[in-house]
């Protein structure tokens, strides 16, 4: 494979998005429109003239419950799957039951698992593997402090580049990253996908109702 000097001469940057810290973000600050959100057009608006995007991964859970917000998930997720070089790792949901210490109400709450694990590991492989020279890290998890620390220690000629969603933040990370920015609302302006989304098969995706800001 033939290789272009000017690319090859660039940093190689891999973005590892938290999905659901991302969206909690957003949702506090009730910016719905980016909710349908081109998250390889946000990864390119992050790097630099003398990097280059080798890939954007996208990490999250598949939600069942209730079933609109599962079928706006799915549009979201089926609209990232029409993106080159854009790559989505699952974790998933465990139920557990609260009951109220005063009413004796039982309730199921869901938690999320395993997305930070999956982080780790792909950063953890990427980094092992040289598959970057620089990882940007859109979350404000400090549970990934430690793939941070280490990948960092392992690896000085590398760098981490945390950016932390709207409303989240982590000293952790903060203090362990090569630098740390936050996501402000320029960042996403432009990065929406448009109303309708065309899959490989003609399968035309519309944009949620309830995303769309009047």
């Amino acid at each position: 494979m033939q290789v272009n000097n000017s690319v090859s001469s660039k940093s190689h940057v891999i973005v590892y998005i938290d999905g659901f810290n991302l969206y909690f973000g957003l949702k506090t600050k009730k910016w719905k429109s980016f909710y349908w959100l081109n998250i390889q057009k946000l990864s390119e608006k992050l790097i630099t003239s003398d990097q280059v995007l080798i890939s954007t991964k996208y990490f999250t859970s598949r939600i069942s419950q209730p079933p609109d917000k599962s079928k706006r998930q799915s549009t979201f997720i089926e609209a990232l799957e029409t993106l080159n070089n854009v790559y989505i790792y699952y974790g998933h949901y465990l139920s557990n039951t609260k009951t109220c210490i005063k009413c004796g109400n039982v309730e199921t709450v869901l938690s999320e698992k395993m997305t930070d694990v999956n982080i780790a590991v792909e950063m953890l492989t990427d980094a092992f593997q040289d598959k970057f020279d620089v990882a940007i890290l859109i979350s404000a998890n400090s549970d990934l402090s430690a793939p941070v620390k280490s990948i960092l220690h392992l690896f000085p000629d590398k760098k981490i580049i945390a950016y932390f969603p709207p409303e989240r933040f982590s000293y952790q990370l903060k203090e362990l990253a090569s630098t740390s920015h936050i996501l402000g609302k320029n960042k996403f302006i432009g990065c929406e996908f448009p109303d309708e989304v065309t899959k490989k098969d003609g399968y035309i995706l519309k944009r949620p109702e309830r995303w769309i800001t009047k």
